[in-house]
């Protein structure tokens, strides 16, 4: 069976699922109309917007309070109420971001002025895009449940320069710039805020299928660690909401095997908090079939902070039949054959912090151990228990 494909349209292996998907949407949009309509039956026009504007109104204060916090500290430190950071695509595409505090009102500018150029390829991110990243972040700064609403921007002047990969013209290319650029904008705001050490930064994307099917998956990876906690490893990281498929049923309605599914051991970023390790995934594929990944972090490892490790950066590899091994990079397309082996190393969570002298201590006392046994495979596995 071929692509369904109308005049004007690209195609689609499903086009039944797609139809289904807006569907979907269009439920659930009419729900939330149905629903808001009852509390305005219930209590008045007046009361619904009222709260409405309360919820906002909540927010907004608890923005700025927490700016406020964040500016006088930055004062007190460094005697400035600037802050700034860059972090890269594995493209070499500077995000770059100033923050201007306002510790009297509570306010910030937050200026990505000297972000790369909109690039070649489906890296853009619309400028939506960046301000939901920021949204997230500063709502995960404030440190209490803060209701999703733009209450939370209100403070919050935003300058992104058009024409850049965070504002591209109406006619780039996107999808990566949701599901990867995103990504790179947090760690730049929680990099300018010194928050934590970066996550895995990327969502890890794989895509397989034949011209009447297809199959998508995204991989977990670390979480980065802060003043006071460890990463998370094998986990979905900021701007992701996804859940990959269980063994069971990839195998069973798909022509593949996996071969292996863990926790990429010692991956993380060592400091005096851990961050998380990556996974490993690894696909043996039962026939022929395209092969398509698009990941980030393959060149620029996920940062640590305030003295902690970088984690380990992400590798895909083919593995042929015959056994040569390909690296693929961080974004490609290939067809691979029966008994083909998918390799994913996902990236890891940086460390935060310089361990302790104890933390020192109790890893030279565990090394020495296993030099002793021969066996320093055993000791990597055992890093996680010091």
């Amino acid at each position: 069976m071929k692509p369904a494909q109308e005049p004007g349209c690209s195609g689609t292996r499903n086009l039944a699922d797609n139809l289904s998907d807006l569907k979907a949407q269009v439920a659930a949009n009419q729900k939330g109309i149905q629903l808001v309509g009852e509390l305005i039956e219930q209590y008045g026009l007046d009361v619904v917007q009222a709260y409405m504007s309360h919820i906002q109104k909540n927010a907004e204060v608890a923005i700025r309070d927490m700016l406020k916090q964040i500016a006088k500290k930055a004062i007190e430190t460094t005697g400035s109420p600037v802050l700034k950071a860059t972090e890269y695509m594995d493209n070499g595409t500077p995000i770059t971001l100033t923050v201007t505090l306002d510790q009297e009102k509570g306010g910030a500018i937050c200026d990505f002025t000297g972000t790369g150029a909109e690039v070649w390829g489906n890296l853009n991110a619309p400028r939506a895009i960046t301000l939901s990243a920021l949204i997230y972040c500063l709502r995960c700064m404030v440190g209490h449940d803060v209701p999703l609403n733009q209450g939370c921007l209100t403070p919050v002047q935003v300058i992104v320069p058009p024409g850049s990969i965070l504002d591209p013209s109406e006619t780039a290319a996107v999808v990566g710039g949701n599901v990867l650029t995103s990504q790179r904008v947090v760690d730049v705001v929680l990099k300018a805020f010194q928050v934590c050490a970066a996550s895995t930064g990327c969502m890890n994307n794989l895509t397989l299928g034949e011209e009447d099917w297809g199959y998508y998956e995204t991989v977990a990876g670390g979480s980065g660690a802060g003043p006071g906690w460890h990463g998370a490893s094998g986990v979905h990281t900021h701007m992701t909401n996804t859940r990959i498929t269980d063994v069971e049923i990839a195998e069973r309605r798909y022509p593949l095997i996996v071969r292996a599914f863990s926790l990429r051991q010692g991956s993380g970023g060592r400091g005096r908090w851990n961050g998380g390790d990556g996974v490993t995934r690894e696909l043996i594929f039962r026939r022929s079939m395209q092969v398509s990944v698009l990941t980030e972090r393959r060149a620029f490892q996920p940062y640590g902070m305030n003295g902690g490790e970088a984690g380990a950066r992400g590798l895909n590899l083919l593995q042929r039949a015959d056994g040569r091994i390909i690296n693929l990079g961080g974004k490609t397309s290939v067809k691979a054959f029966a008994g083909d082996k998918y390799i994913m190393n996902s990236p890891a969570g940086g460390g935060y912090g310089l361990p302790t002298d104890e933390d020192i201590n109790k890893e030279d006392k565990v090394y020495s151990e296993f030099l002793q046994r021969g066996s320093v495979y055993e000791y990597k596995s055992a890093q996680e228990s010091v």
